[in-house]
């Protein structure tokens, strides 16, 4: 096991090896969001999992969830993913194609 430190867009961005599960659970701004999507997203192989932390469909959630809300919803319209569970704000997407 190797540990990498820094930012996470910074080490998306140098990662080689696909990932069979990715845990998004960063800032909830689009900016942030966003860049740990497209940085981490298309690491994620065939059959793997795209985990996306504080998942808050609502507008007055904005605050807490709407960044990862438009981040899950981005992945599903991308064709890639497809839903496989949703337990309160957590949802689970499976790799399912290349259109990222």
């Amino acid at each position: 096991m190797v540990a990498l430190v820094g930012r996470s867009p910074q080490i998306a961005a140098i990662w080689q090896t696909p990932l069979a599960f990715v845990f998004v659970d960063g800032g909830h701004t689009d900016e942030h969001a966003t860049a740990d999507y497209e940085g981490w997203a298309p690491h994620v192989a065939e059959g793997g999992l795209l985990v996306i932390h504080d998942v808050f469909p609502e507008p007055e959630d904005e605050f807490t969830g709407q960044a990862p809300y438009r981040v899950y919803l981005r992945a599903l319209a991308s064709g890639a993913f497809t839903e496989v569970s949703a337990t309160d704000s957590l949802r689970v997407l499976r790799r399912t194609g290349s259109g990222i």
